[in-house]
C-alpha cells in the first residue's frame, strides 16, 4: 500500500478503418488506472479532426456514458492517465496535449521525467515559446514541433527530438494520418504494443491494458526504439538504440504495475512472488500467519507463505470505490482515510503472530496506520517485512520522491524505524537479492538508483515536482 506514486500510463490505438474506438480507449485506460489517479484523457482522430475530452478525476468518472457517446468515430486514438510528479494537478496539466502547428496536428501522451526538462524549457522561452501548463510534457511537444518545421516527416522529428530529450519517455505520437510509439534509449518505463483480430493495432504502458481490448501481445518496445503504425503497415525505426544500457526501473516490478502484465518479457507476478521468497530467506521468523497489504502485497505475501511455510491468510480488506468524489468530514470529525480504505480481518488477526508483507516504506506514515489497525483488531506479535530495499536517494525518471528529507529510512535505522511503525520487527529486501526478482545473477538492465544513489544519466540541479510553478510574490509570474 505504498504512498508513493507514477507518472502516468499511455495508450495509443491505430485501425485500419474507421470505427468507434472511444469504448476500445476508455477499457484500455481502465487497465491502466493503476499507474495514475488524478486524471485522464482520449483524443479521436477522425481523418485529421482531433476530437477530445480531459478532466480530473478517475476515468469511471471523468468519461460516463454521455461522454464517451459525444466522441466520434475514427481511426486513431490516444489516451492518458495521470500521476504528475512534474508539474501540479490542475486541469492545465491534463493529458494527452494537443497541438496545432504550422504542419498540422498533433496529440502527445509521456510517461515519465525528463532530466533536462529546466534546460529546454527555459531555451524555448527565450526563443518565444509560450506554455500554457506545467509539466515536462509540453516541453516535449515543443521540441517535436520545433523539430517539424525543418523534418520531412512527423517521425523524423520525433527521431531528432530523440537527440535533445534526455531522462525517462515512454511516448505516444498522433499526428493527422500516422501514430508514434517511442521509448527512451535507457528504457525506464514500459511499452508494448499488440494486434486485435480486427486489423487494429494497440500501444500501451502494460500488456494488461491489451488484454482488456482483446489484443493479442506482440512485443515490448526496445529501449531507443521508435515504432510507427501508418497506411504503410508498421516500421521500426532503431537510430536510437544501443546508445546506452538497458535501465528498466525495478520499482515497476516490485510496485507500480500490474501483477498480470509482462514487462521486457518477465512476469510482474513471479517477481513479486521470488521477493517474498527471499525476504522469508533473509528475515525469517516464528509466525501464525502471513498478510499482505493490498494490492502490491497481496503476492510477495504469497511468496513468503510458500518459502517459509507459514499459512498465507487474507488480512485486509480494501475498499476500492474511492474516487475524486469522496467528501471528506470536517477537520474536527475527519476519519483516518487508512480506515476508510483499509480493513482488517479481525478472526484472521486476533490473538495471530503477524507477518505483514508490504512493498514499501516512504515516510512511515502509511505503515504506522495500517500497523496500529492490526494492533486495534487483537494482534498479539507484527513482523513487517518489505519486498523492496530502503528508500535513501531522489528519483528523476518518473516517480514521486524528489526529496531525500523525508524519507525516514534516511534519518532512522532499521530498528528505530520498526519502534517509530509499532511493529516488533522489520526486514528489508537488500539490494543485493535484486537481480533474483527476474532471474539474474548481476545487477544489471535495470535501475534502482533510488536505493544505490547509482543513476544511469546526468541529474538535474532542480528537480522539484513544482520547479515550473513560479510564483507571482517571487517576481516570475506570468
Amino acid at each position: 500500500m505504498s504512498n508513493i506514486h507514477e507518472e502516468c500510463g499511455v495508450l495509443g490505438i491505430y485501425s485500419p478503418a474507421r470505427t468507434e474506438l472511444a469504448p476500445l480507449a476508455y477499457y484500455a485506460l481502465f487497465a491502466l488506472q493503476h499507474r495514475g489517479q488524478e486524471s485522464c484523457g482520449i483524443v479521436i482522430n477522425d481523418d485529421g479532426l482531433f476530437s477530445f475530452y480531459k478532466d480530473i478525476g478517475l476515468v469511471s468518472e471523468v468519461f460516463t456514458r454521455s461522454v464517451l457517446e459525444g466522441l466520434p468515430e475514427g481511426n486513431m486514438a490516444v489516451g492518458h492517465v495521470r500521476y504528475g510528479t512534474t508539474g501540479g494537478n490542475g486541469r492545465q496539466n491534463c493529458q494527452p496535449i494537443v497541438v496545432n502547428h504550422i504542419k498540422g496536428r498533433m496529440a502527445l501522451a509521456h510517461n515519465g521525467n525528463l532530466v533536462n526538462s529546466l534546460e529546454l524549457r527555459h531555451a524555448l522561452e527565450l526563443q518565444g515559446s509560450i506554455f500554457h501548463s506545467s509539466s515536462d510534457t509540453e516541453v516535449i511537444s515543443y521540441v517535436i514541433t520545433k523539430e517539424r518545421l525543418t523534418a520531412p516527416s512527423i517521425e523524423e522529428a520525433v527521431n531528432r527530438a530523440m537527440d535533445r530529450i534526455h531522462g525517462a519517455y515512454s511516448l505516444v505520437i498522433m499526428s493527422p494520418s500516422k501514430l508514434i510509439a517511442a521509448r527512451d534509449e535507457n528504457g525506464f518505463r514500459p511499452l508494448c504494443y499488440g494486434l486485435r483480430d480486427d486489423g487494429t493495432y494497440v500501444v500501451a504502458s502494460e500488456s494488461c491494458a491489451l488484454e482488456s481490448v482483446q489484443a493479442r501481445f506482440i512485443r515490448d518496445l526496445d529501449p531507443g526504439e521508435i515504432l510507427l503504425f501508418s497506411a504503410e503497415g508498421v516500421r521500426s525505426i532503431r537510430d536510437h538504440c544501443g546508445k546506452a544500457p538497458k535501465k528498466t526501473c525495478i520499482f515497476e516490478y516490485i510496485y507500480f504495475a500490474r501483477p498480470d502484465s509482462m514487462l521486457d518479457g518477465l512476469s510482474v507476478h513471479r517477481a513479486r512472488l521470488r521477493a517474498g521468497e527471499r525476504l522469508a530467506l533473509r528475515h525469517p521468523v516464528e509466525a501464525d500467519v502471513v498478510i499482505g497489504v493490498p494490492d502490491s502485497g497481496l503476492d510477495a505475501a504469497l511468496g513468503f507463505a510458500q518459502a517459509s511455510g507459514i499459512p498465507y491468510g487474507v488480512g485486509f480488506i480494501k475498499n476500492r470505490y474511492i474516487g475524486r468524489t469522496f467528501i471528506s468530514p470536517g477537520q474536527t470529525a475527519r476519519e483516518d482515510l487508512v480506515r476508510i480504505k483499509l480493513n482488517p480481518i479481525t478472526n484472521v488477526v486476533n490473538g495471530k503472530r503477524l507477518v505483514v508483507v508490504d512493498d514499501s516504506i516512504v515516510r512511515g506514515t502509511t505503515s504506522k496506520r495500517f500497523v496500529d489497525l492490526l494492533w486495534e483488531a487483537g494482534a498479539k506479535e507484527i513482523h513487517l517485512r518489505i519486498s523492496s530495499p530502503p528508500f535513501l536517494n531522489p528519483c528523476y525518471y518518473g516517480t514521486d520522491i524528489d526529496s531525500r528529507d523525508n524519507l525516514v529510512a534516511c534519518h532512522h535505522t532499521v530498528e528505530e524505524t520498526a519502534k517509530l511503525i509499532g511493529a516488533n520487527t522489520l526486514g528489508y529486501l537488500p539490494v543485493e537479492d535484486l537481480p533474483y526478482l527476474l532471474g539474474k545473477e548481476e545487477r544489471e538492465g535495470f535501475c534502482d538508483a533510488c536505493f544505490t544513489n547509482e543513476y544511469p544519466t546526468e541529474i538535474p540541479k532542480v528537480s522539484g515536482k513544482s520547479r515550473f510553478e513560479y510564483k507571482i510574490s517571487e517576481g516570475r509570474g506570468r
